[in-house]
């Protein structure tokens, strides 16, 4: 992979690099991203094998945990959430 004197990286746009594509990948992961954004992160991730390699590792963690960290939170606890959200958004009046 090529790069110039600033570590730019094809894909980026001028300016960008590696750390700005690894910076992105949660929100590129999450769909946070708009169209255009998503497609040069994707663009860079086909072009850079590092970039891609920490990518498919947060992607297969990210699936691991959805699998394996599913705690089950007791029903009262559920139910004093609940209530407190209802309470806040009883005293919220909104952004002013």
């Amino acid at each position: 992979m090529s790069s110039d004197s600033q570590g730019v990286r094809p894909g980026l746009g001028p300016g960008s690099d590696c750390q700005e594509a690894l910076d992105t990948l949660y929100h590129f992961l999450d769909g946070e991203l708009t169209e255009d954004r998503r497609v040069e992160i994707q663009h860079h991730l086909d072009r850079c094998s590092p970039c891609l390699e920490a990518f498919d590792f947060e992607a297969e963690l990210k699936i691991v945990i959805a699998k394996r960290c599913r705690d089950q939170v007791p029903d009262h606890l559920r139910t004093r959430v609940a209530q407190a959200l209802a309470e806040a958004s009883k005293t919220f009046d909104g952004p002013e």
